[in-house]
């Protein structure tokens, strides 16, 4: 079942965090991240919404790998439940896919709690101060729609961050199957 994504108050400071690389096994926290922006991508192997967009996060990553931007992407999935989302097999695929980015992963679920994360994929931009400016979706593209792939929505975000410029001010959720909570471990 499709789930939007919460919408976080904007200007909320991004929560910390400290997670193990899926790729290189080291740990990556928020402090270590630099530049004028910085995005957080919720994302999972298994979901048809992620599935829909990975090529176009891949391009994502490369376009500003050189840009002053930091990019991390997070899975929080049950990987009990969803193998296929736990820390070895998401190090695969982002191998695989060739992603700029680490891929970390979320065991506890506290950081998906602590941005209020809905769904795969999830997005959230944060200036410079790390105050939230954007939240929502990559584009309006969805599985099985003839509207390509191309991330404007972020990238507008991104962009604006990076140009010292207000974001825009229409924002819309994003949509994609929900986090996978452990059992007993859903949010409130």
């Amino acid at each position: 079942m499709a789930v939007e994504s919460t919408m976080l108050p904007l200007g909320t400071p991004a929560p910390d965090f400290k997670l193990t690389d899926t790729v290189s096994g080291n740990l990556v926290g928020l402090t270590e991240l630099d530049g004028a922006a910085l995005v957080v991508i919720f994302l999972c192997n298994h979901c048809p919404y992620v599935k829909h967009v990975q090529q176009g996060l891949v391009e994502f990553g490369k376009d500003y790998v050189d840009q002053n931007v930091s990019i991390v992407g997070i899975g929080s999935n049950d990987a009990v439940s969803y193998p296929d989302d736990g820390p070895d097999r998401l190090g695969a695929v982002a191998r695989e896919f060739g992603y700029t980015f680490p891929v970390l992963y979320d065991e506890t679920q506290e950081v998906a709690k602590a941005y209020t994360a809905a769904c795969t994929p999830d997005f959230f931009v944060f200036g410079p101060d790390r105050a939230l400016v954007y939240r929502g979706r990559f584009d309006e593209s969805r599985p099985n729609s003839d509207v390509p792939v191309t991330g404007r929505d972020l990238r507008a975000a991104v962009d604006a961050v990076v140009a010292g410029v207000a974001v825009p001010a229409e924002q819309y959720p994003s949509l994609g199957c929900s986090i996978k909570w452990k059992p007993g471990n859903e949010p409130a």
